[in-house]
Formats: structure tokens, sequence, C-alpha cells
């Protein structure tokens, strides 16, 4: 039975679409796979500190001595990459703002990036270390931008998580949110067919 780590980013709490997949998804999961392990993190509601530069110092190898702020974000950055490698497939919940993601997600992606921890560099070019993982992200929109050039959401994570050493990355949409209630419920329910499938995969592994 896999083990499941959902990433939550949207500021907007219950209201959020990419909440309500996320959300969605679970329930399905776990109506389907009793006593099935799943951890929830809400970027949003537990905010990741900003990657500044004294905390950068804190991630990198070194001899130095660290503040008491370097000390928290290095035991917080151990925490997420363990609960990363201890879970099978990862759930991201990743609404687009502005065109690309959330600042909370990307402040969680600033420290489980780590040299010689989650990735390293070799002769042949960098190595993800965090293998064997099936990640499907939950992304909602407010416009229409599935493969079109104002979709930075989708190449970045896939080129992201693919650095990090998880290339098997699945993409859920839910687009046209701002175009009305009619659009927006079409988009949940197309997601939400797309969820179902996913955990069917997930169940029969």
């Amino acid at each position: 039975m896999s083990k499941i780590l959902v990433l939550k980013s949207s500021i907007l709490a219950n209201f959020s679409q990419s909440n309500q997949l996320a959300d969605y998804l679970v329930a399905q999961y776990q109506a389907a796979n009793s006593g099935s392990a799943v951890t929830v993190r809400d970027l949003a509601a537990d905010p990741i500190p900003v990657l500044d530069g004294e905390l950068v110092g804190a991630l990198r190898p070194s001899d130095a001595p660290l503040t008491p702020r370097q000390e928290e974000a290095l035991a917080l950055s151990n925490t997420l990459i363990e609960e990363l490698q201890a879970h099978d497939v990862i759930v991201i919940a990743a609404p687009m703002y502005n065109f690309n993601i959330p600042t909370q997600l990307k402040n969680y992606f600033d420290l489980v990036a780590r040299a010689g921890v989650t990735f390293k560099y070799t002769e042949k070019g960098p190595e993800g270390l965090v293998k064997g993982k099936r990640v499907i992200v939950l992304t909602s929109r407010g416009g229409i931008h599935k493969d079109t050039p104002s979709d930075l959401v989708a190449p970045y994570l896939s080129l992201f998580l693919g650095f990090l050493g998880m290339s098997d990355v699945e993409f859920v949409y839910a687009e046209g949110i701002a175009y009305g209630p009619e659009v927006a419920t079409k988009a949940q329910a197309d997601a939400k067919t797309a969820i179902d499938a996913a955990i069917k995969e997930l169940s029969a592994a």
C-alpha cells in the first residue's frame, strides 16, 4: 500500500480549487485503501521560511558554527527531506499564481534541494537522489494555459522534480476557473475523473 504525502500551497484554504482536489484525492484513496497512510503538509497554513543569505549557509556543507536561526532551518530541511523520502507518492497541489507556482511551494523546494542530500553532481552531470516516487500534480488556473507558452508551472515542476530524481510525474489540470461557475464546475469534474483513474492505478500497485 502506498504512503502518500500531500503538499498544499494555496493561500485560499478551503476556498482553494487545488486544495479541494487534494482533499478529494485523499478521501477517495482512503476509501479504496482502508488504513492507508496519508500525510498532509499545508505550506500556506504552516509556511516554510524564505531562503536568504543567512539560511543558505545552513544548507551547504561547512565547518562554520551555525546561528540559532540556521540550526532551526537545517533541522526543518532535514525533516522535510526525511518526510519526502519516506513516502511513495507525492501529491502536489500547485495553483497558478501570476503564471507560476505559489511562493509557499517555492520556499519548500528551496529547503529540500540540497547538494549531496537530494541531488549530487557527477562526471555525467547532476543526479537526483529522491528516486522511486510517483508524483501527481494538481494544478488549478483561472485561465486556459495547458500546452501554451503561458504555462510556466508544468515545465518548471517537471524540470525541478526531475532534477531531484522524480521523473514519474502526472499533471491533473483544472483550468478556466475564472470563466464562471459552469466552466469551473466542469474543470473540477474533469480533474476528479483524472484523479479517479490515478487512484485506480495506485490501488492496484
